[in-house]
């Protein structure tokens, strides 16, 4: 049964997350630090000043709440979703899919230029947000990708594409395998290429800088990640009891992972870290690095590609083709990580060239 859902936190949630933020116990910081240690203490006192006195999580809920947000219950697990359809009734869908430490909210600013042609469904990942927090082992980007395919014929699509980043780039790759007589295509903003060493495949300088990069950060972990790969539920102790702690965690991947062009302000990063912090959904979504295979998963549909230059990593086409029938690649000249929040109007119309051409 998919029932209608409205967003109403309750005030003692508000009231209790002013209280926890008035009360912070703050760590000293040695002269100069920088970014050396860290977060920077300066910049997060700042953040967690306007959070508690500045921020208004009614007003944002309000305009939220103007969207239709629906919940089902799938593979035993509640799955939010916003469903917005286009004003054209014959037009295609897609879903779209978010990835960590996002939310359904990176996708706001596409929807009015993407509605225009497409029927959109913006899920919440399992453990991640309304969708609540999971509660068994096993919750991996191919068990979402089948409950999207259910999701999905629910509502009635029998053809559709699948779109993300991050988790969501995986998830909708998981998807075009659950459910290849269905998706169309998928297109990602965010698709690693590993170092093949055995690969008879000749390189530009360029891509060759790019699997430089690939294979820093394969040999030097972030900690962030080996945490939540390894130890999910310690690290989600300190968040789910600490707001500070919830938003450094945050707050530092936006901080590192956005071009710096970006116009990602202190309110729409806060309303994202809201979320997490309202849900108690710091643990349960960090357990998707955890319970995730770190292998590539085929996908026999095509795909299309979109390269941000101040991403994690860049991809490198020639690598990705010996994945993935790569049909479309785009390579922007600005944006980062969060595309969808920081370059809402080239990626839309990616998107929509990509999928327009699909279903011609």
């Amino acid at each position: 049964m998919i029932k209608p859902f409205h967003i109403d936190i309750p005030q003692t949630d508000l009231d209790d997350l002013a209280d926890r933020l008035a009360r912070t116990r703050w760590p000293n910081e040695v002269t100069d630090a920088g970014w050396d240690y860290g977060f920077p203490l300066a910049r997060l006192k700042e953040l967690a000043e306007h959070w508690r006195t500045g921020y208004d999580w009614r007003e944002h809920e309000a305009a939220l709440n103007e969207l239709p947000h629906f919940i089902t219950e799938i593979d035993g697990q509640n799955i939010h979703f916003v469903h917005v359809r286009s004003s054209n009734p014959d037009a295609f869908a897609l879903v779209l899919t978010h990835g960590w430490p996002g939310s359904f909210l990176e996708f706001l600013d596409v929807i009015e230029p993407l509605s225009r042609d497409f029927h959109l469904v913006i899920p919440s990942i399992p453990g991640y947000g309304f969708s609540g927090p999971t509660h068994e082992r096993g919750w991996d980007i191919g068990r979402i990708a089948a409950a999207w395919a259910e999701l999905m014929r629910r509502l009635g699509y029998e053809r559709y594409g699948a779109q993300g980043g991050d988790f969501g780039s995986g998830i909708s790759l998981a998807l075009g395998a659950v459910a290849p007589d269905r998706v169309v295509g998928v297109h990602v903003n965010y698709l690693p290429t590993r170092p093949v060493p055995d690969a008879d495949i000749e390189l530009s300088e360029s891509d060759e800088s790019r699997l430089d990069k690939v294979r820093q950060l394969m040999a030097n972990r972030p900690p962030y990640q080996a945490l939540q790969a390894r130890t999910p539920q310690t690290i989600g102790y300190a968040l789910t009891d600490s707001p500070i702690g919830q938003l450094v965690w945050i707050a530092e991947r936006f901080a590192q992972w956005t071009d710096p062009r970006s116009q990602i302000g202190d309110e729409q990063m806060l309303t994202n870290i809201s979320l997490y912090w309202l849900t108690a959904t710091a643990a349960s979504s960090a357990r998707l690095h955890h319970d995730t295979p770190r292998r590539t998963e085929p996908c026999p549909v095509p795909v299309g590609v979109a390269v941000l230059p101040h991403d994690i990593t860049q991809s490198v086409r020639p690598l990705a083709e010996r994945l993935y029938d790569i049909q479309h690649w785009s390579e922007f000249e600005r944006g980062g990580h969060f595309a969808a929040m920081e370059v809402p109007e080239l990626l839309a119309e990616d998107i929509r060239n990509f999928f327009l051409a699909r279903v011609k």
